[in-house]
């Protein structure tokens, strides 16, 4: 992997005010330590860290900073970013060394297509994003790429079965999930088997027709009546 540089200013001022006074005039406040060299206040430029940080290599990139004519391999190790903005408002960098083994976060890509979990109406569910794999700063991944075109529904693919480079190791648990292929989703209307479905279907009919029924006979009746009560009216009349 190779090291890139970036310029640091040594001797900032500390505390919130000046701190934003840094990033108003474009630079990052951040500290440098590791390997007997006790915490230093440092600034460097907004911009080339930006550049730094969105290689390949993401978070993980080595940094040659270049200190008061010294440099120092360093990694970006602690980063704060605006909650709003997504700026980064702070890094902690640390001192590392090209032979020493360190810990880093790695995310986990999915490559490939599940056809056959496509096929049949399911879904590929993307567990675990990132790894915390261990290494020298130069063998580690960018990536870990998981190849799901062989995928099928009820699957799973775990930690075990990542394939990480000679010289990464992690000491993840081996059985947790990273993908798993998922059968469909199921609703509650296909949980209904389809002879009660026709059954309900029926009931429901009859219960509309019986309610038609019912409402006849008292319109017939009331009709009755008023026929009554007029052959009623006419006999008395004629009377």
């Amino acid at each position: 992997m190779a090291e890139i540089p970036i310029a640091a200013e040594a001797g900032r001022p500390v505390g919130s005010a000046q701190s934003r006074r840094l990033r108003s005039a474009g630079k990052v406040p951040a500290v440098v330590y590791g390997h007997g060299v006790d915490p230093l206040p440092v600034a460097v430029d907004a911009k080339d860290l930006r550049a730094a940080l969105t290689t390949d290599a993401g978070l993980n990139a080595l940094l040659a900073l270049k200190l008061d004519g010294a440099t120092h391999l360093t990694m970006a190790k602690v980063v704060q970013r605006h909650p709003v903005r997504g700026t980064v408002a702070h890094v902690d960098f640390q001192i590392v060394r090209r032979d020493e083994v360190v810990t880093a976060e790695v995310p986990i890509v999915l490559v490939g297509e599940a056809t056959l979990v496509h096929r049949d109406d399911g879904h590929v569910d993307h567990q675990q994003f990132n790894i915390a794999v261990h290494a020298v700063p130069g063998l580690i991944p960018n990536a870990v790429e998981v190849d799901i075109s062989g995928l099928t529904i009820g699957q799973t693919i775990r930690v075990a079965e990542l394939g990480l480079p000679t010289g990464v190791t992690t000491e993840m648990d081996p059985e947790a999930p990273v993908v798993v292929g998922q059968a469909p989703q199921v609703s509650e209307a296909d949980l209904v088997p389809e002879g009660e479905e026709a059954v309900a279907e029926e009931g429901a009919e009859a219960e509309v027709e019986g309610e038609g029924d019912a409402g006849a006979p008292t319109g017939e009746a009331t009709g009755s009546s008023a026929e009554g009560g007029k052959a009623e009216g006419e006999q008395g009349g004629e009377g």
